[in-house]
C-alpha cells in the first residue's frame, strides 16, 4: 500500500492519496479545492485515481472532491450516515455512491471500510485501510476530524457555526461513544488525521503528522477519559470561537461547492483603489504588521500574508462583495493569492495594488499609523478603553483589569459596543490586535493604539491581572 499526505500550512489541513502499489490504482481522501496537486502527484507516480471520497462535510475549507472526481473520471463516494439535514444535497446530481457504517470497497489490493464515527459531525466517517496483499486486518485509519494527535474533533460546530441550536451536548455524547467503540481496535492501528496544529477544528492539536491508537489511548486526554459526563464537560470547555466563515463552508460543502475559478486577479490602479475606499469597499493590506502600523493608507484593513491569512480572511472578508488587496503583483503571486483565497470560497478578488506603489495610494487617501500604547496608558489612563480581542477562554484565564472582551472575529459586527474615545487594543502577542486596530480605524475611530507584546508581555512584566469573565461585552 502507498500513502501520501498533502498538508496545507494555511489551513493546517491534511488530505491523502491511498494507492495499491501493484495495480497503481488510487483513492483521494479529503481533497481541498487545489485539485491539480492530486492530479499531478498521481501522474508523477504513474497512478490512476479511481475513487474520491471525504470523511465529512467540511467547515474550514471548500471541498474539491466533486471537481476532482469529475476531472479524473473517478467514482465519488460520500457519506449517507447522517440525518437528513446533513446529507449531501448534490450527491444524486454528481452520481455519487453513498457510504454508511460498514460499507467496504477495494482500491486495487487495498480494502477500505467506512466506520461511522459521529460526534464532530453527524455524518462523519473514518476509513480503515487493509493491505490485503499482505494482511487481513487493518493497518491504519484515516480519521478526518474524529481523532487528532493529542485531541479530538470539536462537537460544538453544528451549534456555534452552523446554527443548529441545542446540538452541542448531544454531539459531545455521540463523540464519546464513537471513541469508546473505536478504542476496541488494536493498539498498533496507525492514525492519519485530517488536521494538525493550528486548525480551529480542535483545542490542542499536535503537530505530528500521524500517531497510533495505542499511543493516543495513553496520551490523548479524550481517549483516556472513561466517564461520559466528565468527557462532555471537558470537550465543550474552552473551545475557541469558530471562525465566521465556517458556517458558509458548511453550507457550500453540503449543498454543492461552486466551480473553481482560474482567473488571475488583475493589477489595480491607485485611483481605482482610492475610489473603492471612498465607496466603502474593503481594501486589505497584506504586509507584515510592523510595516502596517508604521504607515498605511487610510481605511485599509491589515491581514498579514502569513500562516493565519486564510483564517482571518474567512472571518473578516465578505463573500458577496469584491475585495482589493495590497501586495505583490507579479503573476505568480497574484495566482497564489487567488488560489489560496479560493480554498475558503472567496473568488471575488477585485484587484491587487502593487505594494511598491503604496506612497501613490497614500497620497490620494491620506496616511494613517497605529501607535504603541505604554503599559501605563492601559493600566492608568481611565479615559482609554482597553479592548481585548482574544477568545473568551483566553480572557477568562486572565486579562487586563477592566478590559472589554470582544473576540476579533466578532468585532466588525459589534463595533457599536466599543465606547468613543481612546482605545488600547491588545491580544495575546500583538498580531490580532493590529488587525482589530485597523478595523476600528476603518470605522472612523481615532486614538486607536496597540499594546505591544500583548497580554503575554503585560503579565510577564508583573502588571495586575484579573480572572473570570466580567466585562465581556455580551
Amino acid at each position: 500500500m502507498i500513502l501520501c499526505r498533502f498538508f496545507d500550512e494555511q489551513l493546517a489541513q491534511a488530505s491523502y492519496i491511498v494507492a495499491c502499489d501493484h495495480s497503481r490504482l488510487a483513492m483521494i481522501v479529503d481533497a481541498n479545492r487545489n485539485i491539480q496537486q492530486y492530479i499531478d502527484a498521481a501522474a508523477d507516480a504513474k497512478m490512476r485515481i479511481i475513487v474520491v471520497t471525504e470523511t465529512h462535510i467540511h467547515a474550514d475549507f471548500i471541498s474539491g472532491s466533486r471537481d476532482l472526481a469529475k476531472a479524473t473520471g473517478a467514482q465519488l463516494l460520500l457519506s449517507d450516515a447522517g440525518p437528513a439535514d446533513w446529507k449531501y444535497a448534490f450527491a444524486h446530481d454528481a452520481n455519487a455512491e453513498l457510504l454508511t457504517d460498514g460499507s467496504t470497497f477495494l482500491v486495487g489490493d487495498v480494502r477500505v471500510e467506512a466506520v461511522h464515527t459521529p460526534g464532530h459531525t453527524p455524518e462523519h466517517l473514518t476509513f480503515l485501510l487493509t493491505d490485503t496483499a499482505k494482511a487481513q486486518l487493518p493497518m491504519g485509519a484515516i480519521t478526518g476530524d474524529f481523532i487528532f494527535v493529542g485531541d479530538v474533533g470539536r462537537p460544538d460546530l453544528l451549534e456555534r457555526a452552523a446554527g443548529q441550536s441545542g446540538t452541542m451536548d448531544a454531539s459531545a455524547r455521540q463523540l464519546f461513544r464513537s471513541l469508546q467503540a473505536f478504542k476496541t481496535h488494536p493498539d498498533y492501528l496507525q492514525l492519519w488525521p485530517g488536521h494538525g496544529a493550528g486548525s480551529a477544528c480542535g483545542k490542542s492539536l499536535g503537530a505530528m503528522p500521524q500517531s497510533t491508537l495505542g499511543y493516543e489511548k495513553i496520551f490523548n486526554w479524550a481517549l483516556a477519559e472513561i466517564d461520559e459526563a466528565a468527557f462532555v464537560q471537558a470537550v465543550l470547555a474552552g473551545q475557541p470561537e469558530p471562525p465566521a466563515y465556517f458556517a458558509t463552508m458548511k453550507r457550500m460543502n453540503r449543498d454543492g461547492p461552486p466551480p473553481p475559478t482560474s482567473a488571475v486577479p488583475r493589477i489595480a490602479s491607485a485611483v481605482e483603489v482610492a475610489k473603492a475606499l471612498d465607496d466603502g469597499a474593503i481594501v486589505v493590506d497584506t504586509r507584515l504588521i510592523s510595516a502596517f502600523t508604521a504607515n498605511h493608507a487610510r481605511a485599509t484593513t491589515s491581514i498579514p500574508r502569513n500562516k493565519s491569512f486564510l483564517t482571518w480572511a474567512g472571518a473578516l472578508l465578505p463573500y458577496d462583495k469584491p475585495v482589493f488587496f495590497i501586495g505583490a503583483t507579479d503573476d505568480a503571486s497574484r495566482r497564489r493569492l487567488a488560489l489560496d483565497l479560493s480554498l475558503i470560497g472567496i473568488d471575488s478578488v477585485a484587484g491587487v495594488f502593487p505594494v511598491e506603489d503604496l506612497d501613490e495610494l497614500i497620497a490620494l487617501t491620506g496616511a494613517a499609523r497605529i501607535d504603541d500604547a505604554s503599559k501605563e496608558t492601559a493600566a492608568a489612563k481611565r479615559s482609554a478603553t482597553t479592548l481585548d480581542v482574544r477568545t473568551r477562554a483566553e480572557f477568562a484565564d486572565g486579562h487586563v483589569p477592566n478590559a472589554l472582551n470582544i473576540p476579533l472575529p466578532e468585532l466588525q459586527s459589534r463595533l457599536d459596543e466599543v465606547p468613543d474615545g481612546d482605545i488600547v487594543v491588545h491580544c495575546q502577542g500583538g498580531s490580532r490586535s493590529v488587525i482589530a486596530a485597523s478595523i476600528l480605524q476603518r470605522d472612523g475611530r481615532s486614538g486607536v493604539m496597540n499594546l505591544p507584546g500583548g497580554f503575554a508581555e503585560w503579565e510577564r512584566s508583573g502588571h495586575p491581572v484579573e480572572r473570570g469573565t466580567q466585562k465581556t461585552g455580551v
